[in-house]
């Protein structure tokens, strides 16, 4: 009896006891949570190296008097050609802005040959390096250069186009997360069945959601980990959809031990014994290669290692927390209407992933020829992907800095129109000046500030900005100029593509390594790990193809996203294993306890094939909530995360990976104990652990 009544105690303290602890960690992280937009940095030269020519330049920009300059261009236009009293206007407006604000130089205006455009290069160190006193300073002159009566009047340049940038990424979390939950809730919804049930995964989710936000603020204050826009949006989008995935792997093993267990204590007990091995597993993968960022030299790449591992990682401890205690808080009446009573069998029905199976078995070979040929044919859709990403394409809608930018590149055609900042010693100032006045491609040449033993050089190329001509000139001064640093958005660009290109080539081979050790211990076996490997690089391939055929001929985008690459490739392994590793735990599950290779292969296929297709469909969903956001970046990388999840869903991981598991046979555990056939013992081991 005493026995009995602690085993009841516990079931029914334990519960509450994980509720009160979550309830005590979320209020000690609220605070730091509130405080993560603070340290959110979205500038170009913030994502960018140390070491790279234009970061230096940035600094050493800081440190000249005034500090940190905040350029930007006024543009005044009218179809039909300015008239007397448009430049009166502009004339006023330039003025009443310099006697606001502190301008480093006197504006003049500089008019078209058609007559039809006015533009007033301005640049201010009033903010210095405060992004929100940037943001006010831009807005401030916003308000007051306006035009009407045909008078169009957009304020552009480098400053300008980083505020529109700022705003664009301050306001996602909200929406980003709206949307994410709403989509979450709509399929859960639609796989429960259920009225009340799909509220508790999602409630979960944002309380994941919510401490790994004080966890992210955690990490900056304590390391200086690189906080973006990017990042914090992808950390959110990882917290849903991972952890989503998670309870959807639970609460289907949860209700099927509640048909065998009485009690929901003891059957989430038995849910966690039998799902947990692949969750952790899965879970520690996915954060092993997200960790793999950080060998990038690139700091927006480097700092979402740190923050995606933080979403997936608050995600598993919430899921295997705080979920398991509500529903066994909630007891079984949380499944209304369709309850699974104790004792009661579910209705058998041949699924799709039956027939997909039996396919399977009978043209193995043929499925994997097949499938091979279809994603090797959708990966040369990426030779369509369109070039690298301009600052001015990189906003889906048209805010005032690239209409301004757009009027300029038509009004000055054959002219550069964005400043190229060179930083040079002060005593070699003068010998720089005449060198790039002397420099192919220069239009103009002036000296800036000094202080602190450097002078800054404000250059202007002859070629439109961002151009194959305009990029040819910053690489023959950086050439020329020894001791000196070419910075300015344009050079900031160049420097941002080279060493996305350097991260890609160091970071692949290292996450590909990481990737196959972790499954080739998990899953004792080196042939499986390999046909995993092997089949997310694939999905990859035909995801990028995919996206070749639809960014230009279909979504009008100008460029890619150059750390496109890199990050689709990094989501893609690290989550497609994690559905891999769900199915082949499965299937060595069905191995160990005696089935033969082809029947382990389809029963792991029948039993998790759902789970997976759900958690796949979750998945991509959420990733697909960023092809809504305002930024060609954020459409392109949601866009391909989502396509590679659903063809890893429904194609590779449930078709392709269990036809390869059938015609191998024992083969796909080599050299482990299950390679053998019944009966040939290894030499040291006499049986394997069930779980993985």
């Amino acid at each position: 009896m005493g026995a009995t009544t602690t085993g009841a105690g516990r079931r029914r303290a334990v519960p509450w006891l994980v509720l009160g602890l979550w309830i005590a960690v979320l209020a000690i992280a609220s605070p730091f949570a509130a405080k993560l937009g603070d340290v959110q940095r979205d500038r170009a030269v913030d994502y960018l190296p140390a070491s790279a020519d234009s970061t230096r330049a940035a600094k050493i920009q800081e440190r000249l008097p005034g500090g940190e300059a905040t350029e930007m261009v006024l543009v005044y236009h009218r179809d039909g050609g300015l008239t007397a009293a448009d430049r009166a206007t502009a004339a006023e407006q330039v003025a009443e802005i310099a006697g606001a604000h502190e301008l480093t130089g006197r504006p003049a205006g500089i008019p078209s040959e058609d007559g039809t455009t006015l533009m007033y290069p301005l640049a201010s160190t009033e903010p210095g390096t405060d992004e929100k006193a940037r943001d006010a300073l831009v807005n401030d002159v916003r308000d007051v250069a306006r035009g009407g009566d045909g008078l169009r009047v957009e304020v552009g340049g480098s400053g300008a186009l980083a505020t529109d940038a700022s705003e664009v990424y301050h306001s996602l979390d909200g929406p980003l997360l709206y949307t994410t939950a709403a989509v979450v809730a709509l399929l859960l919804i639609l796989i429960y069945r259920s009225p009340f049930l799909w509220l508790v995964p999602l409630a979960v989710a944002a309380m994941a959601d919510y401490l790994s936000m004080g966890v992210a603020y955690g990490l900056n204050q304590a390391f200086g980990t690189a906080v973006s826009g990017q990042s914090s949006g992808i950390m959110t989008i990882l917290v849903f959809g991972v952890g989503t995935d998670y309870a959807l792997l639970l609460v289907s093993r949860y209700r099927e031990e509640l048909r065998r267990v009485e009690r929901p204590y003891d059957a989430m007990l038995a849910a966690l014994r039998g799902c947990g091995p692949a969750v952790l597993a899965s879970s520690g993968t996915v954060a092993a290669g997200l960790l793999c960022l950080l060998a990038a030299d690139l700091n927006s790449s480097r700092g979402m290692g740190p923050l995606g591992t933080v979403g997936v990682l608050c995600a598993l401890a919430a899921m295997l927390t705080l979920l398991p205690a509500l529903l066994v808080l909630l007891g079984r009446r949380v499944f209304w209407p369709l309850v699974p009573r104790h004792g009661s069998t579910p209705k058998a029905r041949r699924s799709l992933f039956t027939a997909m199976g039996g396919s399977a078995e009978r043209r193995p070979r043929t499925v994997l020829v097949g499938g091979a040929v279809l994603l090797g044919a959708l990966a040369l859709g990426a030779l369509a992907l369109p070039g690298n990403l301009k600052q001015e394409d990189s906003f889906t809608t048209r805010p005032d800095a690239i209409a301004a930018m757009q009027t300029l590149a038509e009004a000055f055609p054959e002219s550069g129109t964005q400043p190229i900042s060179v930083i040079s010693p002060t005593d070699r100032a003068e010998a720089a000046l005449t060198g790039i006045r002397a420099t192919q491609g220069v239009r103009s040449a002036e000296t800036g500030r000094s202080g602190g033993g450097w002078t800054e050089l404000t250059v202007l190329a002859s070629a439109p900005p961002q151009s194959a001509a305009e990029t040819a000139t910053i690489e023959a001064l950086r050439d020329k100029l020894d001791g000196s640093y070419v910075g300015g958005p344009s050079a900031e660009q160049i420097d941002l593509e080279d060493t996305n290109a350097r991260d890609t080539a160091l970071v692949v081979p290292i996450v590909l390594l990481s990737v196959l050790l972790i499954l080739t211990v998990l899953l004792r076996s080196l042939v499986a790990p390999l046909i995993l490997v092997a089949a997310v690089v694939a999905v990859w391939g035909a995801a990028l193809g995919i996206g070749g055929l639809v960014f230009g001929p279909l979504l009008g985008f100008e460029g890619t996203d150059p750390g496109l690459g890199l990050l689709s490739f990094v989501f893609l392994v690290a989550l497609g294993v994690d559905y891999g590793i769900f199915l082949m735990h499965r299937m060595r599950e069905e191995s160990l306890n005696g089935a033969e290779p082809t029947r382990a292969a389809l029963s792991a296929l029948r039993t998790t094939g759902g789970v997976i297709a759900s958690a796949g469909l979750v998945l991509a969903a959420t990733f697909a909530v960023l092809t809504s956001m305002p930024m060609v970046q954020l459409v392109e990388l949601g866009f391909v995360i989502a396509v590679g999840v659903l063809l890893d869903t429904f194609l590779v991981r449930t078709y392709l990976v269990t036809s390869a598991s059938v015609a191998l046979r024992r083969r796909v555990w080599w050299p482990g104990r299950l390679s053998r056939a019944p009966g040939t013992p290894a030499p040291d081991e006499t049986r394997e652990p069930l779980g993985v």
